[in-house]
């Protein structure tokens, strides 16, 4: 619809929840995009718009906006939200304070436990508001963008009236600001990082330790060691640097392409504060671009306002090294919100740029940077610094991480395992990198301290196993992270999701802060705090959502729309896949840890709902060019089958023929699977896991063409629980007394009731994580 303007202001109905409100002495309204909003014209609007002698009202499906047409005050400029929340809550005033669910914050720094977060976009009272009144213009300049301040009297809001309908909140966000880059596949593997003056021979050992132990890694960060850091004083501080030190890797080049031979990527740490100077091998040739004489060794100042030194700079230093083989930049900037520009952050217009100038170069561009406002996620992924190593610090992770999602930012990158100060503690490392597996981003990283690695043969032989168990996961998970990676670019849906996005009206969604959705078909539960000695167990108090729920490691089926004390030993955490979920896996294929498109999935369908998926491919492209194929995954449990195909799209990105294992997990034993491929029948290897009421059939050398169905024979009902194996192993592993355990697995195979197990074990002595982790099972489902 046409805005409704006054002489000092203008109302912009952009959707039926999202209304833009400018305010301007001066009569002057901008249609430009801005840092933040890139997109207005979002479709046609219906909305009644009354004039009465005290103002305006208008009134859409979302919201009723009365304005007085005077300077915006609480007074005279309201907005109620309609439908779905208390009409008492649920009135914005301008100027009156009022909370959000919370958004994100530009770095961990320094941070031991909870840190204030900046505002979303989201409110339990159903509205929220985004100011963009101090945000920089953008204005075309030659082939670049410009930036130009506002005048400082006018304001610029979006108010959001979504209700409690949070991802409809967010779809609006992303269509106003730009929607979430898809990553590189690459990027969902395991990142290797470390602080330490690695040199070309002692990482090519790593590395090839790392293959040997079985240890997959994608993507290899080079923190800024990898540069000269003790020039001649006279130059100053090693903090920048853009040549690679020779004393270390005297043949960059080969380096770089001996990583690449081997799957992985490459990022180097840039702190670009101190600018390039005359001891950098690309200095003579910058200077003399910036019209510097060489032989004057003067330095050439960072000035992210200065177009000429940005593009000298890239042209001579980043992109050649780009050549070399560098994929993207760990932009670490630590040196203020501060430029040459008013209200102009290095750091956002850094982002920017950069991710810019690679995409420019024809690849998909990332960069690996900090938050710097809402409108970040246009450039994942994020570094969200400097933590410190404490149990603290990973309590407050998952929280962090989930409520991110808030204002649209689903690329976190943390440093696993912490980065300073602390104390060894192979428990805590451990919790640290499951939670990592099951985030964003999983990148292991620790500062410089020759007693501080991540890797998992520093810690004993339980965590070490352990931690190489994850890893793999993460790799076996790519299948299922990439898709959910075009579904954030596509519908706007980030990775990692707080439960209340899809439970609004649950307040248990709301308290349970650490438990979150992982994808479409996943819960996490993290464990953030120490486990009980004798028994080896570490608790999470979560809440399930209504429906069945399926323990991933172990197949145990639990009941939902309860709170829950879930207790696990070191060897994991709670993953639960949704009844119906569709999970594809990269089979572990020995020494074959890639992430490209595997020739070998596993296509897990958890039993008790109807569920579909589809698994997303592409060709490695830039979005605007890639070429995608799309599999479509049913699994119709009412008529007891699973559907795999046919592959939809550019089918010549995928491989030209396959092997599908599909897995049927939560049926009892006895169950077959019979296939059919393209309705012809086929003998295919059946493999069952009792343990885990899982049963696969192995279909090869399906082409992309080829539609495999599989007939799930025998399962009239779900999989019970082996309450009685289960409860004796945890029985068995606590170190306990002997008598006190008989007891317990008296009571367990004494044939009573749940509710009378319960009270019969909470008479007995036992550790209260012993307790627990058996009330646990025996009430699971």
């Amino acid at each position: 619809m046409t805005p409704i303007t006054g002489e000092t202001y203008r109302i912009s109905v952009l959707t039926p929840h999202l209304v833009r409100l400018e305010q301007s002495p001066g009569g002057r309204f901008e249609d430009r995009p801005t840092q933040v909003v890139l997109h207005r014209d979002l479709g046609d609007v219906e909305a009644e718009v009354t004039r009465t002698t005290r103002g305006i009202e208008v009134v859409t499906d979302g919201f009723h906006l009365s304005y007085d047409e005077r300077p915006f005050s609480p007074e005279g400029l309201s907005l109620q939200v309609r439908g779905g929340v208390s009409s008492y809550h649920s009135v914005w005033r301008y100027g009156e304070p009022f909370e959000t669910l919370g958004g994100t914050a530009r770095t961990l720094d320094k941070a031991d436990g909870e840190i204030p977060l900046e505002p979303g976009v989201l409110s339990r009272n159903g509205f929220a508001v985004l100011d963009d009144s101090r945000s920089l213009v953008q204005v075309p300049r030659d082939d670049q963008v410009g930036l130009e301040p506002r005048p400082a009297d006018t304001l610029d809001l979006y108010v959001f009236a979504h209700g409690r309908d949070y991802r409809a909140a967010l779809r609006d966000y992303y269509a106003l600001t730009g929607p979430t880059p898809l990553v590189p596949r690459y990027a969902l593997g395991n990142w290797w990082s470390r602080y330490h003056r690695y040199s070309d021979d002692e990482y090519r050992r790593l590395v090839e330790r790392f293959a040997a132990e079985r240890l997959p890694f994608s993507v290899a960060v080079l923190d800024m060691d990898w540069h000269i850091t003790d020039p001649d004083p006279r130059f100053g501080s090693g903090w920048t640097g853009y040549t690679f030190d020779p004393e270390l890797f005297p043949d960059p080049a080969g380096f770089l392409a001996w990583l690449h031979d081997r799957g992985m990527r490459v990022t180097l740490n840039d702190h670009p504060a101190d600018g390039v100077r005359a001891f950098e091998e690309a200095y003579p040739r910058m200077a003399k671009a910036l019209g510097v004489d060489p032989a004057t060794e003067a330095p050439l100042t960072f000035d992210v306002t200065d177009d000429r030194y940005l593009a000298a700079f890239f042209e001579h230093v980043a992109h050649p090294l780009e050549r070399l083989g560098v994929d993207f930049w760990w932009i670490d900037w630590q040196s203020g919100p501060y430029s040459r520009l008013p209200g102009l952050d290095p750091l956002w217009a850094l982002n920017d740029r950069h991710f810019r100038e690679l995409a420019s170069t024809g690849t998909r561009p990332m960069i690996f940077s900090r938050y710097a406002g809402p409108g970040s996620h246009r450039y994942p992924v994020g570094f969200s610094g400097d933590t410190v190593i404490s149990w603290a610090s990973l309590a407050f992770q998952p929280a962090f991480t989930a409520t991110a999602s808030n204002i649209g930012y689903g690329w976190w990158s943390h440093d696993v395992g912490g980065h300073m100060w602390g104390v060894k503690d192979d428990e805590l490392a451990v919790r640290w990198l499951q939670l990592g597996v099951m985030s964003p981003i999983t990148r292991l990283h620790s500062a410089a301290n020759p007693f501080n690695g991540k890797e998992p043969w520093r810690h004993g032989p339980l965590a070490e196993r352990v931690m190489g168990e994850w890893l793999r996961f993460r790799h076996r998970l790519v299948p299922y992270l990439y898709t959910m990676a075009e579904r954030a670019t596509a519908q706007g849906r980030p990775l990692v999701e707080p439960l209340y996005h899809e439970h609004p009206w649950r307040e248990e969604a709301y308290e349970a802060r650490t438990t979150y959705l992982f994808g479409s078909e996943l819960l996490v539960a993290p464990i953030t705090e120490p486990g009980d000695a004798r028994c080896g167990l570490g608790r999470v108090v979560t809440w399930l959502p209504p429906g069945d729920w399926w323990d991933v490691a172990t197949g145990w089926r639990y009941a939902g729309d309860r709170r829950l004390l879930a207790y696990r030993d070191l060897s994991t955490i709670p993953v639960l896949a949704r009844a119906g979920a569709i999970l594809p896996l990269a089979v572990d294929g020995g020494e074959d840890f890639s992430v490209d498109e595997a020739n070998d999935v596993e296509i897990r369908c958890y039993a008790g709902a109807d569920g579909a998926f589809t698994l997303y491919e592409d060709d490695g492209a830039p979005e605007a060019a890639l070429r995608a194929a799309r599999t479509p995954i049913h699994l119709d449990w009412a008529a007891r089958t699973a559907v795999v195909g046919p592959t939809e799209g550019a089918t010549d990105v995928v491989p030209a023929s396959r092997t599908w294992r599909l897995a049927v997990v939560g049926v009892p034993a006895g169950t077959r699977l019979a296939i059919t491929v393209d309705g012809v029948p086929v003998e295919a290897e059946t493999v069952t896991d009792e343990g885990r009421h899982t049963v696969v059939a192995v279909v090869t050398e399906v082409t992309p063409d080829q539609r495999v169905e599989a007939r799930i024979l025998g399962a009239d009902r779900l999989a019970d629980n082996d309450v009685h194996a289960a409860t004796y192993a945890v029985l068995d592993a606590a170190q306990v007394e002997f008598e006190t355990k008989s007891a317990a697995l008296q009571v367990i195979t004494s044939g009573a009731a749940p509710a009378h197990f319960v009270s019969q074990l909470m008479a007995l002595p036992l550790d209260e994580a012993l307790l627990g982790r058996l009330v646990e099972l025996v009430t699971a489902s």
